[in-house]
C-alpha cells in the first residue's frame, strides 16, 4: 500500500490572541517559544500522588474531577503553554470492551491478546457515551484554562495494536511483526478498526473543546520505513485526516522514529514530534518546511548539574530555529524521578531566552 504524499500544509492567516502553542503549531511562532511536557500530569508531581490516593489509574482516568485537578498541576506549578489531558492511550480501549489493566510499573496488560480472526471480529466501535467522563473532564478544564490550550490524545493503531497481540509491552513485537508480515489482510481490518476507534475517542476530546491532540504512535520506531509506509501510515493518516476536518491542529510523535520522519510528515499533521536521538535541525530538513517540530531534550539529561543541562536546552532551542515553528518539548515523557523544580527553571529559561535564541539563526 503506497504511502500518502507529504502535504504542503499552507499557512493559514493568523488569529488575533492566538495561544503560543497553537501559533507554533500552525508555523506562527510570533514572539513566544512555547513549551509542555509529555508525562507533565503524573507522576513526577508529589501533589498528584496526593490526588491518586491509591487509586488505580484506569479508575482516575474515568474520574472527571481528578483528571481536572491532575491535569491542571503542571500548569499551576511550570506555567506552560498547554495542558495535556490526563489519560491513557488504553482508555478508549477499555471502553471499547477490551478486557485490560495498567499495572504499576508494567503498563498496559491485556486479558485476551488478539491474535486471530475471531478476536479481531470481536473488537467493536468506540460508542462516545462510554467514554463520556473524557468528554466532561475536558468541557471542566476548558472552562478552568481560560486561553491556555488543552491538548487531547490518542494511541496510533499500530502502538495501539502492538500491545492488543503481544498482550502488554514488548522488547521486539515479535507476534505484531509476524501478523503484519504473515496475514496482511488480518492486520489490515485490525488496524481498520483501531484508526476508527482513535478517530472517535479524539473527535470526542475535540467536541469537548481540546485545541489540538497528539497522535502517539510510540512504538513505530520498531519498524523499518518500507513496512512502516506499506502495513502503518495510511491507517494513522485517516486518524489525523479526522481532527483536520474538526480544525484543531496536530502533531505525531514517535520513539526512535528518526528514519521514518519523512513519512511520518506524510501522514499529515501539522507538527511531527521527534525524540532526542536526531537534532531538531535535522528533523526539520527531512520532514521539510510544511511541518512545525517539536522536542527535543533527552529526559536523561534532567539529572545533570543546571549550567550542563540549561545549554543543552539553548542547543535544543537553536536547532529548532531551522524550523518554521518550534514547541520545546522533552524527547519522550517525563521520568517519574524528575526534579519538579528543574522543569520549572527549563520552562522558565525557554521563555526568557527562546525568542533570542531563535533569532539568532532567522
Amino acid at each position: 500500500m503506497p504511502a500518502p504524499e507529504s502535504p504542503t500544509n499552507p499557512v493559514p492567516e493568523a488569529s488575533t490572541a492566538e495561544p503560543a502553542l497553537l501559533a507554533a503549531a500552525r508555523r506562527r511562532q510570533g514572539d513566544r517559544l512555547p513549551v509542555w511536557f509529555m508525562r507533565q500530569a503524573g507522576r513526577s508531581l508529589p501533589e498528584y500522588h496526593r490526588v491518586r490516593d491509591g487509586l488505580p489509574m484506569i479508575e482516575t482516568c474515568n474520574r472527571p474531577d481528578l483528571v481536572t485537578e491532575i491535569t491542571l498541576q503542571p500548569v499551576r506549578r511550570y506555567g506552560v503553554d498547554g495542558a495535556v489531558l490526563y489519560s491513557d492511550i488504553m482508555v478508549p480501549l477499555r471502553a471499547a470492551g477490551i478486557g485490560l489493566d495498567i499495572k504499576p510499573g508494567i503498563g498496559p496488560v491485556i486479558d485476551e491478546p488478539i491474535r486471530d480472526r475471531a478476536a479481531v471480529d470481536r473488537l467493536q466501535p468506540l460508542d462516545p457515551a462510554t467514554v463520556e467522563p473524557v468528554a466532561e473532564a475536558v468541557r471542566l478544564l476548558v472552562a478552568e484554562l481560560g486561553d491556555t490550550p488543552l491538548i487531547g490524545f490518542a494511541g496510533a493503531p499500530f502502538t495501539l495494536a502492538s500491545y492488543l497481540v503481544e498482550g502488554g509491552p514488548s522488547k521486539d513485537y515479535a507476534r505484531t511483526k509476524a501478523m503484519m508480515a504473515g496475514d496482511p489482510a488480518l492486520w489490515q481490518e485490525l488496524c481498520d478498526r483501531l484508526a476508527g476507534i482513535a478517530a472517535d475517542f479524539l473527535t470526542v476530546q475535540i467536541d469537548a473543546g481540546a485545541g489540538i491532540v497528539q497522535l502517539f504512535d510510540s512504538w513505530a520506531g520498531s519498524l523499518s520505513l518500507a513496512d512502516y509506509n506499506s502495513s502503518v501510515v495510511n491507517q494513522s493518516a485517516r486518524v489525523l485526516a479526522r481532527a483536520h476536518e474538526a480544525g484543531v491542529p496536530t502533531i505525531h510523535f514517535g520513539v526512535g522514529t528518526g528514519e521514518l520522519l519523512p513519512a511520518m510528515a506524510a501522514a499529515g499533521a501539522d507538527v511531527v514530534g521527534v525524540d532526542w536521538r536526531i537534532p531538531l535541525a535535522e528533523a526539520a530538513r527531512r520532514i521539510g518546511p510544511g511541518h512545525a517540530v517539536q522536542g527535543n531534550l533527552d529526559p536523561a539529561l534532567l539529572g545533570a548539574p543546571w549550567p550542563v543541562l540549561a545549554d543543552r536546552v539553548r542547543e535544543v532551542i537553536r536547532s529548532g530555529a531551522q524550523a518554521p515553528g518550534h514547541i520545546f518539548n522533552l524527547g519522550h515523557g517525563v521520568p517519574p524521578t524528575a526534579d519538579p523544580d528543574v522543569l520549572a527553571k527549563i520552562v522558565d529559561l525557554v521563555h526568557a531566552e527562546g525568542p533570542a535564541l531563535r533569532a539568532e539563526l532567522g
